[in-house]
């Protein structure tokens, strides 16, 4: 990332806010939707609802399936803020913008993020459909030196050299766990190790067999700049795939993927990964807020 891509840290405020200007709402917990994913937003009640557009300083989502709103609202009595619609590499943004809101979310008070994305599975035992609870990741971008914390540290946010160990909260991936069996879909929850790769393109099949290779369960084209600088910032941080599409890793399949199959997918699973988020988020232990 070059320094011409760094925002400082008055254009954070800014936007923050702006956004405390216009709602009455205090978030202590962020949800980030992946494609198809968005319809976890329709659950807030007393919601205040803001287009991407109109935001002082948020860029603009351009995927098909990322609706591009900014919603504020309630889940089960707890303040939330959900973005209909996530930043992406491969759209143009610097990392500096794909992870804009995450400082912006900080900033308004939110301890917590919650990372949504729709994944193609590498594990031989997953199958479409599947909800993958992210135990850890790997960041291709950010091993090549694409990261958002790249340039000046910003002390106010965090320190330079962040830990990523155990960046995914254990005791949210039990709590997630529990839920799942008292929902009885615990049949096709796993638990796994997730990739980001730089898209837009889907993999080919010598990448696919390396990242499997490498012990990767689901790969994306997200998610991992987010988590990064959220951990950055002190954020817990839970993260869900949900897998959408089996990767091809045979040259003699002539299988292939599409986004509108990844979008189908999203849509058959998104009653039970709203009500897992909705439930999740109603047990954690947090002081809501309202101004």
């Amino acid at each position: 990332m070059h320094s011409k891509d760094q925002i400082c840290h008055e254009e954070y405020q800014r936007t923050a806010d702006w956004l405390l200007s216009q709602t009455q709402h205090r978030p202590k917990v962020a949800i980030i939707c992946g494609s198809g994913l968005g319809m976890l937003a329709d659950a807030l009640k007393c919601q205040d609802s803001f287009k991407y557009s109109d935001i002082p300083g948020f860029p603009q989502s351009t995927v098909k399936g990322h609706a591009g709103r900014l919603v504020f609202g309630e889940l089960k009595g707890k303040t939330c803020v959900c973005m209909q619609g996530r930043f992406h590499m491969y759209e143009g943004h610097s990392l500096s913008k794909v992870t804009f809101p995450v400082r912006v979310f900080k900033l308004l008070g939110v301890d917590t993020l919650i990372v949504t994305n729709a994944a193609g599975s590498l594990a031989d035992s997953y199958s479409c459909g599947d909800i993958m609870i992210i135990r850890d990741h790997i960041n291709f971008p950010g091993l090549a030196g694409l990261n958002p914390l790249n340039g000046p540290n910003d002390d106010k946010f965090g320190t330079r050299f962040p830990p990523m160990s155990g960046v995914y909260d254990k005791s949210l991936r039990k709590m997630a766990f529990d839920i799942c069996k008292n929902m009885g879909v615990s049949q096709y929850v796993q638990e796994g190790v997730y990739c980001m790769v730089g898209g837009p393109n889907f993999e080919t099949i010598a990448e696919a067999r390396l990242l499997h290779r490498l012990g990767v369960d689901a790969v994306g084209m997200s998610t991992a700049p987010e988590v990064l600088v959220a951990s950055h910032c002190g954020m817990r941080v839970f993260g869900l795939s949900l897998i959408t599409n089996k990767v091809v890793k045979s040259y003699e399949d002539n299988e292939t993927v599409n986004h509108e199959a990844v979008l189908e997918v999203s849509k058959m699973r998104s009653e039970t990964l709203q009500v897992l988020v909705t439930e999740l988020i109603s047990r954690m232990d947090i002081n809501n807020n309202t101004a």
